[in-house]
């Protein structure tokens, strides 16, 4: 058994206490990590190896970035950037096999303010990780697709739905891409494996300290191909880490896996 988190750190060297926190009471084999802000040359990959993982990442300054962790071992990376776009420079997208998986670590666009450019570029985002979906289920059909999506795929998803209904992460056109994704057999494990109410991953920051829980949206997922549906077992969130102090402004999703280390 193995297990697979996803978290959206808001910052990998700000939020450096919380993640190292995490990642020793959790343990999780395989780790993705978004949001990093930071430059290549400026990852705390010192701090991360201390902690006892292995990392490759793909860093921007200031904005986006994604990594990959694994728990006792190094990475192997496949892919630095999502094909589709030469002119797009954007660090949103690395891939690594690990342990016989190949897990793919996004950052889809948020597409704020929409309509308008920015939407537009996260519809066009979207429709290159659609079609990069399909290879990647022919071509390594052992394989996951886990970061913050910037999407809320049903009403469920979120705590208080109609106040979203201006937002990108809600809008008709990303819940349909979201749609048009598992279509292709991607499953939503998190959600096959929880399919309550209540089962969150984001919350706006509260201006008098702690958070909004009136704010509640699932929108970081970790999606496996069809080979690995039957595998899936626990599944969750850790919503106490966006309570300790300095938090992102996401809490990371996880699941575990009936795979061989």
């Amino acid at each position: 058994m193995i297990r697979v988190a996803t978290f959206n750190v808001n910052g990998v060297n700000g939020r450096l206490p919380v993640l190292l926190k995490w990642l020793g009471e959790t343990h999780y084999d395989i780790v993705c990590l978004q949001e990093l802000k930071t430059s290549d040359e400026k990852f705390p990959a010192d701090a991360i190896s201390n902690a006892g993982y292995g990392a490759i990442w793909h860093g921007q300054k200031s904005y986006n970035g994604v990594a990959i962790l694994a728990r006792g071992k190094q990475p192997h990376e496949r892919r630095r950037g999502l094909p589709g776009d030469a002119d797009d420079t954007h660090s949103r997208y690395i891939e690594a096999e690990i342990d016989g998986l190949v897990v793919g670590c996004l950052y889809l666009p948020n597409g704020n303010p929409a309509p308008g450019p920015k939407f537009d570029y996260k519809l066009r985002w979207f429709e290159r990780l659609i079609d990069y979906g399909r290879l990647l289920i022919k071509d390594a059909p052992v394989s996951l697709l886990c970061g913050d999506y910037n999407v809320v795929p049903a009403p469920i998803d979120a705590a208080v739905p109609a106040r979203w209904l201006g937002d990108a992460v809600y809008f008709p056109e990303s819940r349909q891409a979201y749609a048009d994704l598992l279509a292709d057999g991607w499953t939503d494990a998190v959600r096959l494996i929880r399919p309550e109410r209540g089962v969150y991953t984001y919350w706006n920051f509260s201006y008098r300290g702690g958070y909004d829980r009136s704010s509640g949206l699932r929108m970081d997922h970790l999606l496996v191909s069809p080979s690995l549906t039957d595998r899936l077992g626990g599944a969750g969130v850790d919503e106490s880490v966006r309570g300790w102090d300095k938090p992102s402004d996401h809490a990371p999703a996880w699941i575990e896996l009936d795979w061989p280390r």
